[in-house]
């Protein structure tokens, strides 16, 4: 089994194999990641798809200041928040709940109680939340990916955290 170091040095040389191993190993987390912040599975598909399509296209100016991962990750959110800048407003947003991605928290709340209140969030205030409590990103890395400053991302969070213990009613089934 090579590195993923090796195989992004292949893939980054035009070897599609070894690219086509990188997608295999980073697909299921960028669809997930497409797939909370878009919220309808169609859309997450295209928007992983164009992902990797970017990613391909552009691996050869990848500087590895970060890791492969985190630098595929910050591709698919700028694909995501650009379809969203595309959508036309008047049109209604479908939520399609065919797809269940795996979520835990150690509350005494259901799986679906928290998805809805995932789902319910201000997008600003969604995006930081999958990118921070979910895929585990610091606020340095979150702000640039999302064209905001950090303390925007931090205020986001806090307000993402406050409407869901809110909606989640906690402090009430905590007494």
């Amino acid at each position: 089994m090579e590195s993923e170091q090796t195989l992004i040095a292949r893939a980054a040389s035009g070897d599609q194999r070894a690219f086509e191993h990188l997608y295999r190993i980073h697909l299921h987390r960028v669809y997930g990641l497409c797939l909370r912040m878009t919220r309808n599975t169609a859309n997450a598909e295209d928007s992983t798809q164009q992902a990797f399509i970017q990613a391909w296209e552009s691996l050869p100016r990848f500087e590895r200041r970060s890791a492969f991962g985190t630098w595929l990750h910050r591709i698919a959110v700028n694909v995501v928040l650009g379809q969203r800048r595309s959508i036309r407003p008047d049109l209604p947003v479908i939520v399609d709940d065919a797809e269940e991605v795996p979520f835990s928290l150690d509350t005494p709340v259901e799986v679906a109680e928290i998805e809805a209140a995932i789902d319910s969030l201000p997008e600003g205030a969604r995006d930081v939340l999958i990118l921070s409590g979910i895929y585990g990103y610091s606020h340095v890395e979150i702000a640039p990916m999302l064209g905001v400053a950090e303390g925007t991302c931090k205020a986001q969070l806090h307000r993402a955290r406050r409407l869901l213990r809110e909606r989640l009613n906690l402090e009430a089934r905590r007494a």
